[in-house]
Order: C-alpha cells, then structure tokens, then sequence
C-alpha cells in the first residue's frame, strides 16, 4: 500500500529538459540504418516506442534535423488527435540516427525514473489531466503547451520505490503481452481454419454447373445520396442501409440508421427482404457480402450497397457463401486491379461467375457452413473476450501499481 514516501507534485519538479525537434521534409518512404530518419508521430502510438516508423530525411533538409532519440528520455506526443495527444513511450536505447519533429517533445528527467513516467502516462490520472488542459480549433487536432504538461501533477514515491514498480510493470506487462499475442495467433488461426471450411466445401465437382449472377437472379444498385437530398412532394424520410452497415461478420446492421427522403416507388424499389444478398459496391471492402435473415419492411439501400434477390433456382444463403468466398480469396482486387478503386457497378456484378451444384445440394452444404462457421465464431469471440479481460487486467494492474495501491516489493 502506498506510504508516506509518496508526494504529490507537479511534474516540472522532476523534469530536467524539454525538447523538441524540427520539422523536416521527409521521403514516403523510412530510412535503413545509416540514413537520417525523422519520426512520424505515430511512433509512439500505443505507448510503445517504434524505431520504424519514421520518414528519410530529405538530403536538402539533412542540416536542419536536430534532438536525436536517445535512451533515457520519454518522447509525448504534443500535437495530435484527442486519442493520441499526450501519447508518451520511454526511450531505452540511442538511436543517434533518428531525430524528432515539431510536434514531439524528448523530456528528461531528475530524480525520477524515466520509466515510472513513462508507465504513468498510461494511467487514467495523467489522461484526464492532459485532456482537461488540451486546448484547439478543433477535435481533429489539439495541442498541449509546455507550461501546463509541466504542471501535470503526479503522485511520486522514492527513487527506489519507482524503480522496484518500473521493474515490476515491465515484468508483469510482459507477460500479459506474450498471453495476448498468443491468442491473437489463435484467433489468426481459427479465421484460416473458418475460410478453409468454406472454401472446400464450395470446392466444385463435375456435376456442379456453371452460371454467371444475371442467370440467378437481379441485382440493383441502391438510390443515389445527393439525389435524396432533394424532397418532392410525398417524399418521406426513411432510414436506409449503406456500405457501413454491412458488417464482416455478414450481417446487416437496421439499428440507427442515417434518414433521406424516398418516394413511395422508390421504397418499393429499395426494399429488402428475407434473402437478400447485400454487397459492397465500392472501397476497401468492396465485394463483402451481408445477408438478409428477415425483411426489412419501412428500410431501404443507399447506391454504396448493391443487392442481390436470388431467383427459383439458387439457395439464397449458397450464394451468400459463394460471394463470401469470392471476397476472402481476393477476386475483386486479382481481376479488377487495386483494390481501392474497384467499383463493383451492376454490369460487373451480373457478370460473376458462380459454381452451383444441384439445389437440394446447395441447400445442404449452406446449412453445413451456417453450422461450422458458428462453431468457429463462438470460438473466436471467447478468445477476443479473453484478451480484452487481459487488456483490462493490465491496465488495471497498471494504475494499481503506479498508485501505490500494492506493494510490488512484496511481490518480486
């Protein structure tokens, strides 16, 4: 438990520098080892230090580099977005090569350990003081001055003290880390384990026959956004789905919809029911498909949504599961280019090519797949519980450590 040996001080106290760098033009590209490098802000996302994401220094621009990153120093974030302003990761070895740019500082200490800082700036105490005191024009980029980060006030124990729970966070934390990783790996696995079961029960055979999507069924392409924006008379605003609202998990989100205006036809022609295959038209996700368990009645499709309404002679959920396989094994990406600007249009879609075996057969192997998957996905959700209760325990045993409300002398 915490002793009389800990004071309540501002933070300036203890610094014995503040330092930052310059900004400098950088290539896209990072520097090896024998280049200068500049840090991206980034590079301290997380709280964790990384070397690797800085840019080359621009040769014109090598004169002007200037506070390179060296060990013992804790590098903040002073300009950024909310999530990331104040950001900080202690520095444990030089890297002579690297320098700092406007928006980080390199601060030094005396009389404190640097990696009790460091591991205090995760805590709930020192975020809400560097949220109270960020001041900007706007939430896309705040910033804190020298003067009131110096004035952050910390809870500070004897130097002993502080190296005995710096010790103790870097052992623990470590561990919690190497548990995390390894469920991270299973949850790796069990996703190429659930497109394996996929990909090999859609696996053809010489009975299966081949039809492109215009033989299955119709497809359209959901109403226009700036057209909506015009109200006609009878118009009435009506919640729609788009591209966000199709989930990876291939469902359809009708919960909290955005509003535009829809005529009577137009609900008619937007409509969703039971069966209905939604897929992506556009962006990094385009092609993943979502699936209409139950109608929608009252809800309509934006045009970043294509649907398909599967006809008499396909499985609607067969289908589902096709284009599913289609998007995990990047068709859209190898048959259209990059990705990023691929645009799945209505004449692109009707132009797929899908296996199909006889319909009692599609049937069949879509209820297999519904099983197996939900057996895998239970499993992966457990596992994404367990290490969001391991998150927690860390961030927990974090504050707990640093707030003198164990012991950690007792625990070594």
């Amino acid at each position: 438990m915490k002793s009389d040996r800990w004071q309540s001080l501002p933070l300036k106290r203890v610094v014995e520098s503040v330092q930052s760098g310059t900004s400098i033009n950088g290539t896209p590209w990072p520097a090896d080892g024998n280049q200068p490098g500049v840090l991206k802000t980034s590079s301290v996302y997380g709280g964790v230090f990384d070397p690797t994401e800085n840019k080359e220094v621009d040769s014109y621009d090598l004169d002007r580099v200037s506070c390179p990153v060296l060990a013992g120093s804790l590098i903040v974030s002073r300009m950024n977005t909310k999530q990331h302003l104040g950001v900080a990761a202690a520095i444990r070895q030089d890297f002579p090569n690297l320098y700092l740019p406007d928006r980080l500082w390199a601060v030094t200490f005396c009389g404190a350990e640097p990696r009790f800082i460091d591991w205090w700036t995760k805590t709930p105490a020192y975020r809400s003081q560097v949220e109270a005191v960020s001041v900007g024009t706007s939430s896309s980029m705040q910033n804190i001055s020298q003067g009131d980060f110096l004035e952050l006030r910390i809870e500070l124990p004897d130097f002993e003290t502080q190296h005995a729970i710096a010790d103790y966070l870097d052992r623990e934390t470590a561990r919690i880390d190497t548990l995390i990783e390894e469920q991270q790996h299973l949850i790796e696995m069990l996703r190429e384990r659930r497109s394996a079961v996929i990909s090999s029960a859609l696996a053809p055979n010489d009975s299966w026959v081949r039809r492109r999507i215009k033989h299955i069924g119709e497809t359209s392409l959901g109403k226009m956004l700036d057209a909506g924006r015009a109200v006609r008379d009878g118009d009435q605003p009506r919640p729609y789905v788009r591209a966000a609202d199709v989930r990876a998990d291939g469902s359809v989100n009708l919960a909290d919809l955005n509003e535009m205006p829809f005529s009577g036809v137009e609900m008619e022609a937007f409509d969703l029911r039971a069966g209905d295959v939604l897929l992506i038209e556009g962006g990094a996700t385009v092609g993943r498909p979502g699936f209409m368990f139950e109608s929608a009645p009252g809800i309509a499709f934006q045009k970043t949504v294509n649907r398909l309404r599967v006809g008499s002679q396909a499985d609607a959920r067969f289908v589902y599961w096709s284009m599913l396989c289609l998007y995990e094994s990047s068709y859209y990406a190898n048959h259209y280019g990059s990705v990023s600007f691929v645009h799945l249009t209505g004449e692109k879609l009707r132009k797929i090519e899908l296996r199909l075996p006889p319909l009692d057969k599609q049937r069949a192997i879509a209820v297999y797949l519904d099983v197996e998957t939900a057996k895998i996905d239970t499993l992966i959700a457990e596992t994404e519980r367990f290490i969001e209760l391991a998150r927690e325990r860390r961030a927990a045993l974090i504050t707990a450590a640093v707030t003198g409300q164990i012991d950690v002398r007792e625990l070594v």
